[in-house]
């Protein structure tokens, strides 16, 4: 009798502690989206059908109110997009299948922007994150990293992003962007435990890539990627907690998204 009303006493304990009012998850601190919007002016792989975005329906309907539809079509690799490992890798992850641990946590940010000014072409390499290291530490695990180039400030002027205005496949071999270095990607893999990577160019290989040797090797150990990522600039080097819901396509490979961040004040 005296052990079961000690336990008693234990779960009404837990149970009013659990009611007292939470402070909020995110305090004293700014979410910013780090999402272009899609329009008719959205760069798109110049093999990929861009976006389109029609009217249903926008006015006063017979019955005196208002009302709008709309309707709209985009590959799934376009805009502020997630490619999902089974993009270029086979059995791997598709984009409704991939956990949302992997979308969500605290962020890193690798800046580049003074290499990309100097070298539009320019890979990030195992070298600029031991840069990093030495100034912040060992990447922690189960990081999202984020690679600032600084290439957002030029959406959605095509010949700046892309390299090119040109459609179809000729076009593949005028793009001219920077991207990961397939070294660092295997360095990433092998040394490091990341849970996820970003960055705000069109591809996560540079744009003279014909290999898309980074892809491979990311999305084969089911590392997702976030692409055409904005205002990187904003966020601390460390520090951030990222949320990156992209449209669950069941069995998509990539697939608009939505990521946002939280900043802490300083």
């Amino acid at each position: 009798m005296k052990y079961f009303q000690f336990s008693l006493f234990v779960i009404t304990f837990m149970i009013i502690s659990c009611q007292e009012k939470p402070g909020p998850l995110f305090l004293n601190g700014q979410w910013i989206d780090l999402s272009h919007a899609y329009d008719d002016h959205t760069p798109y792989w110049p093999t990929a059908e861009g976006f389109d975005f029609d009217t249903v329906f926008a006015g006063i309907t017979e019955g005196g109110y208002y009302y709008s539809a709309y309707q709209f079509s985009s590959a799934e690799h376009g805009g502020t997009h997630i490619d999902a490992p089974i993009h270029f890798a086979e059995g791997k992850q598709t984009v409704d299948e991939i956990p949302l641990d992997r979308l969500t946590g605290s962020a890193i940010v690798i800046d580049v922007r003074d290499s990309v000014a100097e070298y539009i072409d320019y890979q990030i390499n195992t070298v600029d994150f031991q840069n990093w290291e030495a100034k912040n530490g060992r990447i922690p695990d189960g990081s999202i990293v984020l690679l600032n180039t600084g290439f957002s400030q030029y959406w959605p002027d095509k010949n700046k992003y892309l390299g090119t205005e040109a459609r179809g496949p000729a076009a593949v071999a005028l793009l001219h962007f920077p991207g990961l270095h397939p070294d660092a990607a295997k360095w990433l893999i092998e040394q490091r435990s990341i849970k996820s990577i970003g960055l705000d160019t069109p591809s996560i290989d540079y744009g003279r890539s014909s290999d898309f040797m980074s892809h491979r090797i990311l999305f084969q150990a089911d590392i997702p990627a976030f692409e055409n990522l904005a205002y990187l600039d904003r966020l601390p080097t460390v520090g951030a907690y990222i949320v990156a819901l992209p449209m669950k396509i069941k069995g998509g490979s990539g697939g608009p998204l939505r990521i946002v961040a939280w900043t802490p004040d300083a």
